[in-house]
């Protein structure tokens, strides 16, 4: 029996990494200033996962940016936009990435159902294949220079090529061939290279797949074991189970590599049924690599125990359910919680203690080994025990219908053709992060940072006035982040101090805790959205996060349901609501970016899903009154196959990317009958680039051959904080004159001029 896990956090305890690309965008080091950096954070990874008792160390699952990014650079799959640009090989990947004055980024949207971003793919015609360089060979060398035996880690062809835009249905099999046989000679190098096994990252497989299209996965897989016989190949999957598990059991790989924490008990059904080929370890996922709340080792050990009895030939492989890179580093830091809380998480490095106990009371280890770990998740349990049901759930409405409600919305606010906004966060700049950390550290008086928080509001209503934008929003420069903001306000909830999470490039967020019942307090956002209202006649918009996107972006309790915590979350929310409303607040938007992200990813659960999520959203904002406009917004996924859910949440306005896209999701309203508000995001906030006037009405115009100009907003395609005020005001300034071009061109038309 042995240990491993398929990959671990980047970013480094102190997110060294991210303070490393951020210095070599803003030109403070050098590239090879910087590649020095990545490599010693590597290492140091490296060491630690050795150090930890791990039999296989993951490597080759580092990047500098994203693993899909990464893995289409090494097939030379680089768009034409960005193959030409001068400079050096990470200038060109960067670019890609983030895109430049001249050409927009690559598209990105949520890895499955996390929240981590990658980067899409684009197959183009001309393309020409190639390994232009064999990166999990680089870092597997790397480590074995260092001393250390690794198991590279690759994303497999089938969810490559899933996952990437641009491949007609016709060509898949061609282009799959072709694929194929890069992948060949990248496993070729790492299998000569003494590779011990070298895993295939295949989540794709767990989907809704139908027979005959996991019949043609299985196919494919075929032909890239028939291409390299020899090499110790695992096909690894995980956030559910594999779909069609029987065409994949017989196929000749080493290993199995099988989530068991996330798949509602199916893959056990599966090995009942269809036992893999007796050669073949089985590698399972039995720590959850999803959450931070420690494990039952007992429970654990008796699913290994299962799984020995089905399977009694097949060695174990003892797993995270996935890789770790969606938790944190270390417990290490964390030094503000009650004693009893802590003792109840485990980070990273805390599983890959959890493994190594599991390991040895499996082996033969007295269960007194177990004793420590265990007392100390049953006083966490006895502390705070699991709480809540779902009886209280009831169908929530808002009164009167949208239609009704828009006609008096249009009278309150008297609203331009077009109306402009923002999605709700503005740059924050290096002093107010410093105060912010300031007064938390006792540093900073209450009075001096309120000071300096309405200096922050006033320059920026102001601002945006003078831009011309219809709805302005306070800016949130009180706030950290979206989640976490609501976190620290919400009873039952908590927040780390160095619990930090990748979210998309260099984009890292803290999680917060759902550790129990959810209520609020007290008011939360009331003080500086009212402020802020004080300075303008225009309206501004109350910013709330919605109560999916809080439970989703948190780590939740996993012995409570989700939707109890949802229904909790929402009535915390209604409060809110209501407060805003009192102090004049007249349109509120409850951010629900995580609404798709959260979609199970089998077909058959996603009605469950919906009915809770949709229902949880409406009831936070059933209290308000038909005058308010309430808004919404969601990013970065595709959601075409959720149009309807998305009418039912029954938001006056939602606004959706579409810029990233490059457009690609507004063929989901080509599709579908839309009736309400909607912004679709024009232009990518994600980059540093500011995109020109032509190109954002070419947008706004695209949007228009779909949508009537009544229902449509004009807006960036999500918050603002990570840019600097220099981009933001250049590009809403061309944000505004582009809709005003097309508000005059729109008017003239009706007119007859």
């Amino acid at each position: 029996m042995k240990t491993s896990v398929q990959g671990y956090p980047r970013i480094g305890e102190n997110r060294e990494w991210k303070r490393a690309l951020e210095a070599y965008w803003k030109e403070e080091i050098t590239a090879a200033e910087l590649q020095e950096r990545m490599k010693a954070i590597r290492l140091e990874r490296l060491t630690r996962l050795a150090a930890s008792g791990l039999d296989l160390v993951p490597t080759g699952d580092f990047s500098y940016y994203d693993h899909m990014l990464d893995t289409a650079f090494m097939f030379n799959l680089v768009p034409e936009r960005f193959a030409s640009l001068s400079g050096n090989e990470l200038d060109q990947y960067f670019a890609a990435a983030r895109g430049t004055r001249e050409a927009p980024a690559m598209e990105m949207t949520k890895w499955f159902d996390t929240n981590y971003h990658y980067i899409v793919p684009e197959l183009e015609d001309s393309w020409v294949p190639d390994v232009t360089r064999n990166y999990p060979l680089e870092q597997y060398r790397e480590a074995e220079a260092a001393g250390i035996k690794t198991k590279p880690v690759l994303v497999g062809p089938y969810t490559f090529m899933t996952l990437a835009k641009g491949l007609e249905a016709e060509h898949r099999d061609s282009c799959m061939s072709v694929l194929l046989s890069l992948y060949a000679k990248v496993i070729g190098e790492l299998h000569e290279a003494g590779a011990p096994l070298i895993q295939l990252d295949e989540p794709a497989l767990v989907t809704s797949l139908t027979h005959e299209e996991a019949g043609q996965a299985a196919k494919w897989l075929q032909q890239l074991l028939d291409l390299v016989p020899k090499a110790p190949l695992q096909l690894q999957t995980y956030f559910e189970s594999l779909t069609h598990w029987d065409l994949f059991a017989t196929l000749p790989f080493h290993a199995f590599g099988l989530d068991l924490m996330y798949d509602d008990g199916d893959t056990l059904q599966q090995l009942r049924q269809h036992p893999p080929h007796q050669n073949a370890a089985l590698a399972i996922g039995v720590i959850d690599g999803r959450n931070v709340w420690k494990s039952d080792l007992h429970e654990a050990q008796k699913l290994v125990r299962r799984v020995e009895v089905l399977c009694p030939e097949n060695p174990l492989i003892l797993q995270t359910s996935c890789s770790l890179l969606h938790v944190p580093v270390s417990l290490k830091q964390e030094e503000r919680f009650v004693e009893d809380l802590k003792q109840g998480m485990a980070f990273a490095d805390e599983k890959l203690q959890e493994l190594q106990l599991l390991k040895q009371v499996c082996t033969g280890s007295p269960e007194n080994t177990l004793d420590g770990h265990q007392a100390s998740l049953s006083r966490f349990r006895k502390r705070y025990p699991a709480a809540g049901d779902s009886s209280s759930e009831k169908l929530a409405m808002r009164e009167p219908v949208f239609s009704r409600r828009a006609e008096l919305q249009q009278a309150r606010w008297q609203l331009p053709l077009l109306p402009t906004t923002t999605i709700g966060s503005l740059p924050q700049t290096t002093d107010m992060r410093k105060a912010r950390t300031a007064y938390r550290r006792g540093e900073l008086s209450a009075k001096r940072y309120r000071a300096m928080v309405e200096e922050k509001m006033q320059r920026w209503i102001k601002l945006q006035e003078d831009i011309g934008l219809d709805v302005l929003v306070h800016g949130e420069f009180e706030r950290n982040d979206m989640v976490e903001f609501f976190g620290e306000k919400l009873d039952g909830m908590a927040v780390t101090q160095n619990g930090w999470v990748q979210s998309y490039g260099s984009r890292c967020v803290k999680p917060p805790l759902i550790y129990g019942t959810v209520s609020a307090p007290g008011s939360m956002t009331v003080s500086e959205t009212a402020y802020a209202q004080s300075l303008t006649d225009r309206p501004v918009k109350g910013m709330l996060t919605g109560p999916v996107t809080i439970l989703k972006w948190s780590f939740e309790r996993s012995d409570v349901p989700k939707s109890v915590t949802a229904y909790q979350l929402a009535e915390a929310l209604q409060q809110e609501v209501e407060a805003l409303e009192e102090a004049g607040i007249g349109m509120i938007q409850i951010d629900e970016p995580a609404l798709r992200e959260g979609f199970p990813l089998k077909r058959e659960k996603r009605a469950h899903y919906l009915d809770w999520a949709v229902n949880s959203f409406r009831a936070a904002s059933a209290v308000a009154q038909p005058e308010t406009q309430i808004h919404t917004h969601m990013c970065y996924s595709d959601f075409h196959d959720m149009i309807d859910a998305i009418s039912a949440m029954d938001a006056d306005v939602i606004s959706i990317e579409t810029s990233r896209s490059h457009g690609g999701l507004i063929q989901a309203f080509e599709d579908s009958t839309y009736d309400k508000g909607i912004g679709l995001g024009v232009y990518d906030i994600h980059s540093p680039r500011i995109p020109p006037v032509r190109e954002m009405t070419d947008m706004i115009e695209r949007c228009l051959s779909v949508l009537p100009a009544s229902q449509f907003w004009v807006n960036p395609d999500c918050g603002l904080k990570t840019r600097n005020e220099t981009e933001v005001e250049a590009a809403l300034r061309n944000m505004q004159q582009a809709a005003e071009t097309v508000r005059e061109t729109l008017t003239s038309r009706t007119s007859g001029v």
